[in-house]
């Protein structure tokens, strides 16, 4: 299997697939085709199983597929048959609202360790994890084996705490700050600007008005 020639949007809607099943796991559905996949998430049955066909061959003609089975093949695909260690670095609004996101531990990505440089801050617990100083952030991130990093720092800091992260051999940094950071290209980077997502939607709102 050849990831690299797979569509990110691919790799999205398995995501918003994975969530389906779940959902449909908890009605205690057993079986579900393409086209109840489809409509559970608002694409064409043939996207579904384009999706799926770049994967290998899910599920049998006539009957659908195993929900459970599926499910289990999907979290696998996307990496989620084991838990991830991550750390946040930044408790403002923003920090607190992802450190308190119960969906994070459900798919598997657990918040290890939490920084920031306020002294209000550091030494109080969020959800059982002690804010620590920025300062020990490689220190820690090292010794918990962290993986993923996420950074929702004011942008002047951010590439600062970027590097740190790869330093402590963070593999992938999931960035909230409004700013390019440079990363090596073995280090996953993903920048999550709120602010140009609403200028999308305004943008098409705008469109379709004219």
């Amino acid at each position: 299997m050849k990831t690299l020639k797979i569509p990110e949007a691919t790799i999205i809607r398995l995501s918003v697939y994975s969530r389906h099943l779940t959902d449909v796991d908890r009605k205690g559905i057993v079986t579900i085709s393409s086209g109840d996949i489809a409509e559970g998430v608002g694409v064409s049955p043939a996207q579904v199983r384009k999706d799926l066909a770049y994967f290998g061959e899910f599920g049998t003609r006539g009957v659908g597929y195993n929900v459970k089975d599926l499910h289990r093949h999907i979290l696998k695909i996307l990496g989620l048959s084991q838990d991830w260690s991550v750390c946040l670095v930044g408790m403002g609004n923003l920090g607190l609202a992802l450190t308190t996101y119960k969906g994070f531990r459900e798919r598997g990505f657990i918040i290890t360790s939490i920084f920031d440089n306020d002294p209000q801050k550091i030494g109080t617990t969020v959800n059982g994890v002690e804010v620590l100083p920025v300062d020990r952030l490689e220190e820690v991130a090292k010794a918990n084996k962290t993986q993923i990093g996420i950074i929702s720092v004011p942008s002047p800091y951010a590439q600062e705490i970027a590097d740190k992260l790869i330093s402590a051999g963070v593999q992938a940094i999931l960035n909230f700050a409004p700013v390019v950071l440079n990363v090596p290209p073995e280090v996953e980077l993903r920048n999550v600007d709120l602010a140009v997502n609403l200028e999308v939607l305004t943008f098409n709102v705008g469109t379709r008005r004219s």
